[in-house]
């Protein structure tokens, strides 16, 4: 027997790793779902996550204060907490957690860098960094994936357009762990504090950095942040300046290294999905949008309600904490037919939320779906007989909005050329 919605935590561990019983069951009984508990309003279907993703008068984007959902784990007495404000810049509301007019501004000051004419410019470059990372570990027969390949490829990406060296790379794996366990919504005790320690070191090494882009600008992100002038006149602060890179550093690494292990696991577990896509490389962009469909490395996004509002007949009243589950919206029965199975021929996938939608739409899209095709087309390209090692179930990190795979480990054979 069903337990009642109400008696589920939705942001219960176990759910986390595995929400999509929950989100079957809520799109079908509950589309907007009070969770009794946090208080938390859970939106479930596509139709629902796309009108509240598009009233942002409504279901605005300043939640980092609401009901602390965004908190750090421990109490707002804690000594740890004095601590962290004192040594720590400010964190400013500039793109995630902003409205028009805003969000506009400063999203527009970093827009030219994702351009598709810069995108383009770097294909090659990107493709040539996965026949490096395949190299190093080709000839082994095995790797891990997000360690050997997933992780390592955007890191370096992002590392690149921002401009600084590639040698401080496992700070920024480091930093990227401790902005995730903050948006985790769980981390607590030990795993918070030293999540603030990261945030801490994130923001010292990148006020230097931005300190030496300012005195001696080139062509990378950092030195544009510093020539920037909010309309026009004034130029960005440090902390309106971390606040950016903060968020193209998540953004710019974490989801995407999720996606491509998950793509990899597809290959892996379905031999004949494999070998289609490896005779058929047309198919590669429909393969690329189906498991940002099913991965939704972005599981969903908080929004705040700004005024009493009502959503699918439910009453969300002013104040409220709203979580668009993307996740759920991208296998949504009424939308993906058949949804739970990747089908690199389905003529809507382009059509997922992974990116989100309207004002807050993914700015690195365009840069995502580069990366994930020259990812999978160049593991298609130098590796045959793609299989999981061991029997061991995949496991996944348990967090709110960010899902993806701790570990994966693969066994192969090089393709001769």
């Amino acid at each position: 027997m069903l337990r009642p919605l109400d008696e589920i935590d939705p942001f219960g561990p176990d759910v986390l790793v595995d929400p999509f019983e929950l989100d079957h069951r809520l799109r079908r009984e509950a589309p907007v779902h009070r969770d009794p508990k946090s208080g938390v309003f859970l939106v479930s279907t596509y139709e629902l996550v796309l009108a509240a993703a598009r009233d942002f008068e409504t279901f605005s984007n300043h939640f980092a204060s609401a009901a602390g959902a965004l908190g750090l784990g421990v109490a707002d007495d804690d000594p740890q907490i004095t601590q962290f404000q004192k040594q720590s810049f400010p964190i400013v509301d500039t793109m995630l957690t902003a409205d028009p007019p805003e969000h506009r501004r400063f999203r527009g000051l970093v827009n030219r860098a994702f351009t598709p004419r810069r995108v383009e410019g770097l294909r090659d470059a990107i493709r040539g960094l996965c026949h490096d990372l395949v190299d190093a570990f080709a000839d082994a027969g095995t790797c891990e994936v997000l360690a050997d390949y997933a992780v390592p490829l955007p890191l370096r990406i992002i590392a690149d357009q921002l401009g600084v060296s590639r040698a401080d790379l496992p700070h920024f794996k480091r930093w990227t762990d401790g902005f995730t366990a903050r948006l985790s919504g769980i981390a607590q005790g030990e795993e918070a504090a030293l999540a603030m320690n990261r945030i801490l070191e994130f923001q010292h090494y990148f006020a230097v950095r931005i300190d030496e882009a300012a005195r001696a600008p080139r062509d990378d992100i950092l030195s544009d942040l510093g020539r920037a002038r909010v309309e026009g006149e004034r130029p960005l602060d440090v902390g309106e300046q971390l606040s950016i890179l903060q968020q193209l550093l998540v953004a710019g690494n974490e989801t995407t290294a999720n996606a491509i292990a998950e793509g990899v696991r597809h290959l892996a577990l379905d031999p004949g999905l494999f070998q289609h896509i490896a005779d058929q490389p047309a198919l590669l962009p429909g393969f690329v949008e189906e498991v940002l469909r099913l991965a939704s490395p972005l599981q969903g996004m908080w929004r705040r309600a700004s005024r009493d509002a009502e959503l699918g007949g439910v009453a969300v009243p002013q104040g409220s904490l709203v979580l668009l589950r993307y996740g759920s919206a991208n296998r949504d029965e009424s939308v993906f037919r058949d949804p739970d199975r990747l089908d690199p021929g389905r003529r809507n996938a382009v059509d997922h939320l992974a990116f989100g939608h309207g004002i807050h739409f993914c700015l690195g899209a365009a840069l995502a779906r580069s990366e994930l095709r020259a990812a999978f087309g160049v593991l298609l390209e130098r590796v045959e007989r793609l299989r999981l090692e061991g029997n061991a179930a995949p496991r996944y990190r348990p967090s709110i909005l960010l899902r993806g795979l701790s570990e994966l480990r693969v066994t192969f054979a090089p393709r001769l050329h």
